[in-house]
């Protein structure tokens, strides 16, 4: 296979689960959130637990230097900010608490994808293991920080649910 056709096959993957994570994301909007809002946060071991493993290959073992791996997590901070901002929860007239809609959101979540896409074009020299174990590295930090601060504000505004 040549290395044209991978990268189209490759990049119709992304397309593809991009579409869906698009979709998922603009369905969970209506939807009302669940129990004590837990499920914000287990999705994060499961979803990323496989890319650990970039790290414990014995056979091809990341390479990266400690100022890649600072600048990844540095990445994952800033790119969680604008994740964080537009991500914002509501009580409705139900009594459930629902996350806002937000156009706003689904910029931020298209203009991280972008940003990851350019970088990996831009960045060249570093071998393929350790390309990905560097992305896998920013993707988990903005995933955490911004799982984590959603959790936040949903548990603030249930504590108020739950006192009213």
């Amino acid at each position: 296979m040549s290395n044209s056709s991978s990268s189209l096959i490759g990049l119709g993957f992304f397309v593809l689960f991009f579409g869906l994570m698009m979709w998922r994301r603009t369905a969970a909007m209506r939807r009302p959130i669940k129990g004590k809002g837990y499920g914000m946060i287990w999705p994060l071991a499961i979803l990323l637990l496989p890319g650990v493993m970039i790290f414990a290959n014995p056979v091809q073992p990341f390479q990266g230097s400690w100022w890649e791996i600072l600048a990844a997590v540095g990445l994952g901070g800033i790119l969680s900010i604008p994740m964080i901002l537009t991500t914002q929860y509501e009580k409705r007239d139900d009594g459930l608490i629902y996350a806002k809609q937000s156009k706003a959101f689904l910029f931020a979540i298209f203009g991280v994808v972008l940003i990851r896409l350019a970088l990996k074009e831009y960045i060249t020299g570093l071998d393929p293991m350790t390309l990905n174990g560097l992305f896998f590295l920013t993707a988990f930090v903005y995933l955490l920080l911004w799982r984590i601060t959603s959790f936040m504000k949903f548990r603030r505004i249930w504590r108020e649910n739950q006192g009213s």
